[in-house]
C-alpha cells in the first residue's frame, strides 16, 4: 500500500519482549465499560460552565470520596474552535482554593490559571479566550501551589479539544467515545478504608506520589468495542509522578500522528511510545482484524517507580473490535510544520535543576526503608547527594547569557544549621519558586532558546513550560525522537540537558506571570517551578 511508503520511521524497541504469554492473552472476564468523558461545548452565549466538586465514585466495592468537574471524578472534554473565543465560569463547589490551569492553551498569562489565579471557596472565576493554535489534545487541571499534587491525585482533571480547518480536511476518526476515544492514564494508592491515600512528604517531594493501582478514565482495566477499522486514542498520562510505556499486548504496531501541540507532518510507526507526566500523543490503531488486544504499560525503569504491578506489563484498557466497519482512516500525510528558525544570536536562558541533599539522602532512603532495593530500579543510588552533586563548574562561562542568575550555594555543613522546609527542597537554579517575584522577563514575540539542565541528578523530570507550544531541539542530549519533533509543552530532563525553542505572543504580568516547572507534581509543589513575565522589552 501507499501508506506503507509514507511510514519511514519505525521504533520498535525491544523492550516488548519481555510481555509474558498470559499479557498477550486477551482477558475473556467481564469488566467495565471505558468511561468516556462528556464533549461539552459552549451554549449559544459562547459560554462554558465548570464547577469544581466532590463526590463518591466506586472502588473496589467502597465509596470513595473524590473530585471532579460537572462530576464526581474527572471531567469533561471541552470542545473549542481555534478563532473562536470562549468564556469560562469555573464555581469552586470544594472546601479549600483551587485553580484552573489550561494546559498547552497558547493564552495570556491572566487567563492561563496559574498559581496566581486563585478560586476560593465558594467562589467563581470568569475567564475569556480565543485559542489560535493548530488542532490538538490539550488538559485542563489544578495549580494551587503546594497542593497541586493532592488535587490532581484526588481527580481534578480533564481535556481540551482543539479544532480547526486543516484536521477537519483530513479523514481522520471523528466519532467521538466510538472511533475518537480519549484515554487519560492515572495510578491511585488506597488507604485500608478505601479512600485516596495522598501524602507530601519526606519520601513523595523526593521520587513524587505514586499508586499501585492503574486507572483509564477512572475504571480499573476496562473494556472498549470500537468499530473494526482505524481507532484514534488520544493519551494522556496523568500520574502525579509516574512516567508510562504503552504497547499492544499483541505487539501490533500503531502510528503516532499528534504529540502536545498539534498534528505531526505524517504518521509515525511505532510498537511502544514512552509517556511523560502531562504529555498527550494520538496514536492511530489498525483494529480491522477483528482480534481482541490490549494496551499496556511496559515494565516502569523509573526510579522509585518499580514496584508492583508496575515491574510487569500492566493492563491499560481492553479494546475488543465489533463486526461493523470503521469509516476514518489513517492519511498518509497530515499537516505542514514551519521550519525552525536560524539559531544564532538568539538569547539563551539555562534552567539548573537541582534537589537539597537532604532531601535526597533522607527521602530516598525513606523509599528502600518502605519498599527495598527493588524500589530505585536503575537508580540505585540513595544517599549519594546526587542531585547536589550538579556540576555547577560547567556552568562556568555561560554567567553571561541573558536570563541566567548568578547561584550561591553553601557547604553541606552550612546547610544543615538552616531550618529544613520541605517547600522549598526542590529548586530551579538554586532558587525555590517565589510566587511574588518572578524570575525572568521575556520579549514578547521573539525566540529564545531555552536550556533546562538536569545534569549532576538523576531523577526524572518532565518539563512543562505555560503560555506556548514550543520545538525540541535536543532531548536529554539527544536529536529528540522522529514523533517528538512537533509543537510541543513538555520535555524530558534526566541527568543530562535539553534544548527548546520558545516564543511567547501573549503578555504576562507579574501579577498573572506564566511557570516553568518539573511536571512532576510533587517536585512542582516543594519549589521546582519559577515564574516568568513576558511582554515589551
Amino acid at each position: 500500500m501507499r501508506r506503507r511508503e509514507f511510514i519511514k520511521y519505525s521504533a520498535a524497541l525491544g523492550a516488548l519482549s519481555v510481555i509474558p504469554t498470559w499479557a498477550r492473552m486477551p482477558v475473556l472476564s467481564e469488566r467495565p465499560a471505558l468511561p468516556v468523558p462528556d464533549l461539552l461545548q459552549a451554549d449559544i452565549h459562547g459560554k462554558i460552565r465548570l464547577r469544581i466538586q466532590a463526590g463518591k465514585t466506586l472502588f473496589n466495592g467502597k465509596q470513595v470520596t473524590t473530585w471532579g468537574y460537572n462530576g464526581n471524578l474527572l471531567g469533561p472534554a471541552l470542545a473549542l474552535n481555534k478563532g473562536t473565543e470562549v468564556t469560562v465560569e469555573m464555581h469552586n463547589a470544594l472546601s479549600q482554593p483551587t485553580t484552573v490551569h489550561w494546559h498547552g492553551l497558547a493564552i495570556p498569562g491572566s487567563v492561563d490559571g496559574g498559581p496566581q489565579g486563585i478560586i476560593a471557596p465558594g467562589e467563581t472565576r470568569t475567564v475569556t479566550f480565543t485559542p489560535d493554535q493548530a488542532a490538538s489534545t490539550c488538559w485542563f487541571h489544578p495549580h494551587y501551589h503546594k497542593h497541586t499534587g493532592q488535587q490532581v491525585a484526588m481527580g481534578l482533571a480533564g481535556l481540551v479539544l482543539i479544532d480547526d480547518a486543516a484536521q477537519g480536511a483530513l479523514r481522520l476518526p471523528k466519532q467521538w467515545g466510538i472511533d475518537d476515544v480519549p484515554l487519560i492514564i492515572q495510578d491511585k494508592r488506597f488507604t485500608t478504608a478505601g479512600e485516596i491515600d495522598y501524602q507530601l512528604d519526606m519520601m513523595t517531594a523526593a521520587v513524587g506520589w505514586f499508586g499501585d493501582t492503574l486507572l483509564c478514565n477512572g475504571a480499573e482495566y476496562p473494556q472498549h468495542a470500537p468499530p473494526r477499522g482505524w481507532l484514534r486514542l488520544r493519551l494522556l498520562n496523568g500520574c502525579n509522578a509516574r512516567s508510562l510505556t504503552i504497547a499492544a499486548s499483541d505487539n501490533r504496531p500503531f502510528y503516532v500522528i499528534a504529540s502536545d501541540g498539534g498534528l505531526l507532518p505524517e504518521p509515525v510507526k511505532t510498537t511502544s511510545l514512552p509517556l511523560l507526566m502531562g504529555e498527550r500523543f494520538e496514536i492511530m490503531v489498525d483494529t480491522s482484524d477483528g482480534t481482541p488486544f490490549d494496551l499496556v504499560t511496559l515494565p516502569v525503569t523509573q526510579m522509585g517507580m518499580t514496584l508492583p504491578p508496575f515491574d510487569k506489563p500492566c493492563p491499560v484498557v481492553g479494546i475488543r473490535p465489533l463486526r461493523i466497519p470503521a469509516s476514518g482512516d489513517l492519511p498518509d500525510t497530515l499537516v505542514a510544520l514551519p521550519a525552525l528558525p536560524a539559531l544564532e544570536g538568539l538569547t539563551q536562558r539555562v534552567l539548573t535543576l537541582s534537589m537539597d541533599p537532604r532531601l535526597d539522602s533522607q527521602g530516598m532512603q525513606a523509599l528502600k526503608d518502605k519498599y527495598g532495593q527493588q524500589a530505585m530500579g536503575r537508580g540505585n543510588m540513595a544517599g549519594m547527594n546526587m542531585h547536589h552533586a550538579s556540576d555547577m563548574n560547567s556552568m562556568q562561562g555561560m554567567s553571561g547569557m541573558q536570563g541566567m542568575p548568578q547561584t550561591h550555594h553553601m557547604s553541606n555543613s552550612a546547610m544543615g544549621q538552616e531550618a529544613f522546609d520541605l517547600y522549598t527542597a526542590n529548586r530551579i537554579n538554586g532558587k525555590a519558586f517565589d510566587m511574588h517575584h518572578p524570575a525572568f522577563h521575556v520579549p514578547q514575540g521573539r525566540y529564545e532558546r531555552w536550556v533546562i539542565s538536569g545534569e549532576g541528578d538523576m531523577m526524572l523530570h518532565p518539563f512543562h513550560i505555560h503560555g506556548m507550544q514550543f520545538r525540541i531541539l535536543t532531548e536529554n542530549g539527544q536529536p529528540p525522537a522522529e514523533h517528538r519533533r512537533g509543537w510541543k509543552d513538555t520535555v524530558r530532563v534526566e541527568g543530562r540537558r535539553s534544548e527548546v525553542l520558545v516564543r511567547f505572543d501573549y503578555v504576562a504580568s507579574a501579577e498573572h506571570a506564566y511557570m516553568a516547572h518539573c511536571h512532576l507534581l510533587e517536585h512542582e509543589d516543594t519549589g521546582m517551578m519559577l515564574g516568568f513575565t513576558v511582554g515589551e522589552v
